[in-house]
């Protein structure tokens, strides 16, 4: 496993001069070549292959678009998603450049995140249009490859049903708001609500309860066969430095190693109960990462 990691830790050198490349929206029959160009590096694209994955190249569900660089061998060298959340994977400056042109046109951009290396980048030819960030948070990834040492394990850790909804939401959008300074709950509640309805029917939302409070919350936010990807682990504050996060994170991730070869998650720079609880379930530091929110 630590020459898989290896390789996925390898970032790409923006040094090199300017090349022309030509970029496009993507369609159905690219498919398969874009989740081939996305599994070079699955740890660090596996948000992009997770929602192509589940919702092809063209839906609504992915709230942007998939946008191609190709150099002038006709080859590929970039793929972005633009839209409310944007992403590049890139292995040129010249692609970085290219798809920041496009997104300054996308209406709907709420924020930009990837490796720090390429959102620095990236933001640097994004910015020539005067835009200025609300927010920017620094980021560690971590992830895991190898099953967990088990804490001891609970009982009725489960995927979240309908029924979960409403606490589900509250939680989520909370913790939205805390890293953000947004709440999706008021910014668009029916889209945030049906989003999340969806996740809970693809089983992807995993919950414990105790004496009908709930304790630990996470969600799948993407699955691939190389990588699972969590978001918003959640522990009650008045559970917290009780082992409840470290058992209920330790007997989850065992499961998703099961469906996946390796898990991935991201925890803010200041969040160092949240970074301390991640080391001690045996997740490793892979790359700093970056959250623009945009204005």
């Amino acid at each position: 496993m630590a020459v898989t990691i290896m390789r996925q830790e390898m970032t790409a050198d923006y040094d090199e001069p300017f090349e022309p490349c030509s970029i496009r929206e993507l369609g159905r029959a690219d498919q398969d070549e874009v989740i081939e160009f996305l599994s070079a590096r699955p740890i660090h694209t596996v948000f992009m292959a997770g929602l192509i994955r589940d919702n092809g190249l063209l839906s609504p569900q992915n709230r942007g678009s998939f946008y191609a660089s190709r150099n002038r061998f006709d080859q590929l060298e970039g793929v972005a998603l633009i839209g409310h959340a944007t992403m590049i994977e890139a292995h040129t400056e010249s692609a970085l450049a290219a798809f920041a042109r496009v997104a300054r046109n996308c209406q709907n951009a709420y924020l930009i995140r990837g490796e720090q290396s390429t959102t620095s980048v990236f933001w640097r030819h994004y910015a020539d249009a005067g835009n200025e960030p609300r927010l920017v948070n620094g980021e560690h990834l971590f992830g895991l490859s190898d099953p967990p040492t088990y804490a001891e394990p609970v009982t009725h850790l489960r995927p979240a049903t309908i029924d979960d909804l409403d606490r589900i939401l509250t939680v989520n959008s909370a913790m939205a708001f805390e890293e953000g300074g947004c709440s999706p709950l008021q910014r668009d509640p029916s889209g945030f609500r049906n989003r999340t309805i969806r996740r809970v029917e693809q089983g992807r939302v995993w919950t414990w309860y105790q004496d009908g409070q709930l304790v630990f919350k996470t969600d799948v936010v993407a699955q691939t066969p190389e990588v699972a990807y969590l978001e918003g682990v959640y522990v009650h504050a008045e559970q917290r430095r009780k082992g409840y996060g470290l058992r209920c994170l330790t007997q989850l991730s065992a499961v998703l190693l099961g469906r996946s070869r390796s898990i991935c998650l991201t925890a803010n720079d200041r969040n160092k109960s949240a970074i301390a609880l991640y080391k001690k379930a045996g997740y490793q530091f892979y790359s700093q990462y970056e959250t623009i929110y945009l204005r």
